[in-house]
C-alpha cells in the first residue's frame, strides 16, 4: 500500500478547496448554460425538446441505467436553481403531507416534541391538550420502541413518521423513564376506562403506552409561563398591577389570528376576575418567528389597526395590491411593544412594520431578518399531489419601502424604534434560549419518577415577571426586560421612556457586527482546514506504518459543560502566559486537533478517559 507524499497531500487539500469553490460555480451552472445557449443560438430551440433529447440519450447510453424519478426531479430542481430564488422548492407527492404540516401546523399524531439524544428518541415536552399529555408522557422520557421496533440509531424524522398516522388509529410506544418503578406506573395514563391510552409494565422495567392518534394543531401562541393548574395552558398577564399582557407567537398559521384573539380574551377575563379593568398594555413577542402565512399577518394587524395601510405587494403577472386596515368598532387602543430580533422574518416583519409605521406600536430589539418576498404554492397539472413553491411577489411596508435584504442592501427589514435598540451578545442569546426552552417544557405537578430537575422554573411565589431586573438576571431575557420597562413607563407617565441607541447608530453597528461575524467565520474555516490537514497527516502516517491511527484525545467527560469557566496557559517554567474565558461548549473539539496531551495534576501523562457505553 502506498501513500501520497506531503506535496501530494497539499495538492489534495488544494483540490478539495477547488472542488468546494467549484460547488458554488455549479450552483450557478443553469444560469451559465442558459447564457451560453443564447450565444450559441439555442434560444429558439424548444426547451422541452432539448430536455427530452438529454433524457433519451441518458436512458439509452449512460453506463448505469438512470432512475426515471431522479432524472425528473433533477430537471425540475435545475430549473428552480436557475431562478436564483432561495425559496423555490419542488414538493413531490411523498413530501406533500410534511409540507402541509409545516405550513399549517396541523397533523395527526400523539402531540409531543421529540429529539434524538445518545442515539435514542427522547421527549422534549408533550403538548397541551393532546393524547400524549393525557396518556402521561413526560418530558425527558426515552422512547425505546415504536410498535415494537427500536428507535436506536433512527433520526427524529424517521421516528416521527412511525409515530404519526391516520386519526383514530393507535401506536404503542415503549418508554424508559429514569428512576421509574412499578408503583410509579400506576399514576401514568388516563382515568380508568379511558381507551385513549393503556399502560403495560414489562419485565425490563420499561412500560408500554398504547395511544390513540388524534388531529394535532400546533399552537403558535404562547405566554410567559405555564399556568399552575396542571392543564399546560399559558399565563398571559405578566404584570397584573398594570394589567400588561404578554403574547409570544412562534409562527403564522391559519389559526394564529384566532389564537391571538382568544389569548387576549382570556387575559381580559383573568384581569377582570382579579378586580381589574381593561387590558392596560400588550407585549407582542415575535422574536425568532420565521413567518408563515401572509393572510394571518394581515388579519393580526387588523386586530389593532382601524385605519391605514398594512402592506402592499407587487408581482410580474399580477396587479399590484394594497392591503388596508378594515375600520371596525372596538379596536383596542392600549399601548403595544413588539419584540423582534435578527431571526424575525417575513410575516413577523409585516406585523412589526405595519404597527410601527402606523404609530400603533413601538418596536424593541434588533433589526429583523429582511425577507420581503411572497411565495405562492401551486399544484402541478400532471400530478395534483405534487406542488411547486416559488417567489411570485415582493412586498412593501406602508411607507413603500421594500424590506428584502440583498448583498448590496444598506437598510433592510424592520428597525427598532428610536431609542429601543436592545442588542444581545451571543452568550446572552444562548442563555436566554436555553432558559426559555427549559421553562417552556410542560411538566406535571407530580413527576412519577421523583427525579428533581434543576432546570425547572422557580416556584410561582418566587417569580417576579413584572420586575425588569428579575427578568434580565433570572430569566436571562434582556430584551423582554426592556419591553416590560417601556410599557410600564408608558402606562405610568403617559410617554414612552427615552434613552437607548437610535437606528442611525444601530445601522452602522449592525454592518460592523456582520463584518466581524463574517471575518470570524472565515478564520474558523481556515483553522478547520488546518486541523483537517493535520488529522490527514496522522492517518496517512499510521496507514504507512500499518497501524491504526490514534484516536483523538478525550480531555473530559462529554456531558461536562465548561461554558463560563477559564483556561490558563503557562509556559514550560510554569509562568502564566494567558487566561482565557470559555464562551461555548466546543472547546474540547478544538483542543483535540492541537499539540496537546492530557496530563495529571502531577505532570505525568494521564490515563485515557473511559468512553461511555451504548445502553
Amino acid at each position: 500500500m502506498t501513500t501520497p507524499d506531503r506535496p501530494q497531500r497539499r495538492r489534495s487539500l488544494l483540490n478539495f478547496l477547488l472542488v468546494f469553490v467549484l460547488g458554488v460555480f455549479v450552483a450557478r451552472l443553469p444560469q451559465t448554460v442558459a447564457s451560453v445557449s443564447g450565444m450559441l443560438g439555442l434560444g429558439a430551440v424548444d426547451g422541452l425538446t432539448l430536455i427530452a433529447d438529454v433524457r433519451r440519450l441518458l436512458k439509452h447510453s449512460a453506463v448505469e441505467p438512470p432512475d426515471d424519478q431522479k432524472l425528473t426531479i433533477g430537471a425540475i430542481n435545475g430549473m428552480l436553481e436557475s431562478l436564483d430564488d432561495p425559496y423555490a422548492e419542488f414538493i413531490p407527492p411523498d413530501d406533500a403531507a410534511d409540507f402541509e404540516k409545516a405550513m399549517t401546523g396541523a397533523f395527526s399524531g400523539i402531540g409531543a416534541q421529540v429529539e434524538v439524544r445518545d442515539g435514542w428518541l427522547h421527549v422534549v415536552s408533550p403538548l397541551e391538550d393532546t393524547p400524549a399529555y393525557a396518556a402521561g408522557v413526560l418530558a425527558g422520557d426515552r422512547i425505546t420502541k415504536i410498535d415494537g421496533e427500536s428507535t436506536f440509531g433512527l433520526t427524529a424524522d424517521q421516528c416521527i413518521k412511525k409515530i404519526t398516522g391516520p386519526e383514530g388509529t393507535t401506536v404503542t410506544i415503549t418508554i424508559s423513564r429514569p428512576h421509574a418503578h412499578a408503583a410509579a406506573h400506576a399514576t401514568v395514563g388516563t382515568a380508568p376506562g379511558d381507551p385513549s391510552a393503556q399502560t403495560t409494565l414489562n419485565q425490563t422495567g420499561e412500560f408500554d403506552l398504547t395511544i390513540t392518534r388524534a388531529k394535532i394543531v400546533s399552537k403558535s401562541v404562547r405566554g410567559f409561563r405555564r399556568l399552575p393548574d396542571g392543564t399546560g395552558h399559558w399565563d398571559h398577564v405578566i404584570d397584573p398591577t398594570r394589567r400588561v399582557v404578554y403574547v409570544r407567537m412562534s409562527q403564522f398559521t391559519p389559526t394564529s389570528p384566532q389564537e391571538l384573539a382568544d389569548a387576549l380574551d382570556q387575559a381580559q377575563t383573568d384581569i377582570k376576575a382579579a378586580g381589574g379593568a381593561d387590558i392596560g398594555g400588550l407585549i407582542l413577542d415575535l422574536r425568532s418567528n420565521p413567518g408563515g402565512l401572509m393572510d394571518a399577518a394581515i388579519a393580526i394587524c387588523d386586530l389593532f389597526l382601524d385605519s391605514g395601510t398594512i402592506m402592499s405587494t407587487r408581482g410580474r403577472n399580477v396587479p399590484d395590491v394594497i392591503f388596508k386596515a378594515n375600520p371596525q368598532q372596538g379596536t383596542p387602543t392600549f399601548p403595544i411593544a413588539v419584540l423582534v430580533n435578527g431571526a424575525s422574518a417575513s410575516a413577523s416583519e409585516i406585523v412589526a412594520g405595519a404597527l410601527s409605521e402606523n404609530n400603533r406600536a413601538i418596536v424593541i430589539g434588533t433589526r429583523t431578518f429582511g425577507k420581503g418576498l411572497v411565495q405562492t404554492v401551486r399544484p402541478l397539472d400532471a400530478d395534483g399531489r405534487a406542488q411547486l413553491k416559488f417567489t411570485a411577489q415582493r412586498y412593501s411596508l406602508p411607507s413603500g419601502r421594500l424590506i428584502q435584504r440583498t448583498d448590496e442592501s444598506a437598510v433592510w427589514g424592520v428597525d427598532p424604534s428610536p431609542g429601543f435598540y436592545v442588542p444581545m451578545t451571543d452568550a446572552q442569546t444562548i442563555a436566554w434560549i436555553l432558559k426559555r426552552r427549559s421553562w417552556d417544557i410542560l411538566r406535571r405537578t407530580s413527576d412519577p419518577s421523583g427525579a428533581p430537575n434543576a432546570d425547572e422554573p422557580p416556584s410561582i411565589a418566587q417569580q417576579r415577571w413584572s420586575d425588569p431586573s428579575w427578568i434580565e438576571e433570572t430569566a436571562k431575557d434582556r430584551q423582554l426586560a426592556a419591553a416590560i420597562h417601556a410599557v410600564q413607563s408608558k402606562l405610568d407617565s403617559g410617554a414612552w421612556p427615552s434613552g437607548g441607541e437610535d437606528p442611525p447608530a444601530q445601522t452602522a453597528r449592525i454592518q460592523s457586527d456582520e463584518l466581524k461575524a463574517l471575518e470570524r467565520a472565515r478564520d474558523r474555516m481556515g483553522r478547520e482546514f488546518a486541523r483537517l490537514e493535520k488529522r490527514i497527516d496522522a492517518v496517512d502516517a499510521a496507514a504507512a506504518a500499518g497501524r491504526t491511527p490514534a484516536p483523538l484525545p478525550d480531555f473530559w467527560a462529554a456531558a461536562l459543560d465548561l461554558t463560563g469557566g477559564t483556561v490558563q496557559v503557562r509556559d514550560k517554567a510554569g509562568d502564566l502566559v494567558a487566561e482565557l474565558s470559555i464562551t461555548g461548549p466546543d472547546l474540547e473539539r478544538w483542543l483535540a486537533f492541537g499539540d496537546l496531551e492530557k496530563r495529571s495534576p502531577s505532570g505525568t501523562p494521564a490515563e485515557p478517559m473511559p468512553q461511555p457505553k451504548t445502553p
